[in-house]
């Protein structure tokens, strides 16, 4: 019999994942047979040289971008299978996003932006997701704020404000792509802190894509990449060691 991905204890899953680009002499292979796992209520980084695969690997995974060979799982949802219309539908309702640049509507405030996923999937929040909102908003510091624009907001309370819209559907995966690119360090630390304290209080899973050891520090664990390949896992460690194991990779390469 099968196990699932649920029975695993993941939230997504690749299995033999390949993504090539292009034909011939020319092809460019993004990945290269990768197999990984995300772990319920973990927090995972996601690290690795530019050009590595690691924005490839975070679009397959989030259904962004279809592999050329090999399958991606949400949950023991095969979604390399979905055609456009079940993948948006997927995206809305089991995947949250938090972007460097907050991807916020400038039109709408705080609140608006955060239900603004409700909407798109074309119903209202229950009295129980109003309840996980405001659980959310005081976690996050926002509840002074909901009427703000987001022009009206610092750059901290804005990523705050997508991190909030990105839980308020209670996913099952939340990416995060380069989160604090945007902050300067402190408003950095305390986005990163509240992604990993998301995890630890509710139980989130979340993978980030980035390149900074600092950030990746905040994560549970780091998963590196070379050439389109897994190279090496670390578990929790100090900005020092993750910085100090990267540059030793990239001087054997």
């Amino acid at each position: 019999m099968k196990i699932t991905t649920t029975e695993m204890g993941l939230a997504a899953r690749v299995s033999n994942v390949s993504k090539r680009f292009g034909d011939g002499h020319g092809a460019v292979v993004a990945l290269d047979d990768v197999s990984i796992g995300i772990r319920r209520g973990q927090f995972t980084a996601i690290m690795g040289p530019s050009g590595s695969g690691k924005s490839t690997l975070m679009h397959i995974m989030a259904g962004l971008d279809q592999p050329t060979t090999g399958s991606a799982w949400l949950g023991d949802t095969d979604i390399t299978t979905l055609d456009d219309t079940a993948l948006t539908r997927l995206r809305r309702r089991r995947i949250g996003f938090v972007f460097q640049s907050f991807n916020l509507v400038p039109t709408l405030d705080a609140r608006s932006n955060i239900v603004l996923p409700f909407e798109l999937d074309g119903h209202t929040p229950t009295a129980e997701d109003e309840a996980w909102i405001a659980t959310l908003c005081e976690s996050l510091g926002l509840t002074d704020r909901m009427t703000h624009r987001p022009h009206e907001l610092s750059g901290g309370q804005q990523q705050r404000v997508a991190i909030a819209r990105a839980l308020a559907i209670r996913p099952d995966l939340v990416f995060a792509d380069e989160p604090t690119g945007n902050l300067d360090s402190r408003t950095g630390r305390e986005v990163l802190a509240l992604l990993a304290d998301a995890c630890a209080r509710f139980g989130q899973s979340i993978a980030m894509v980035t390149h900074d050891p600092i950030a990746a520090s905040y994560a549970d664990r780091t998963l590196i990449l070379a050439d389109g390949r897994i190279v090496h896992e670390l578990g929790k460690e100090t900005p020092a060691n993750i910085s100090s194991f990267m540059l030793a990779m990239e001087t054997q390469s």
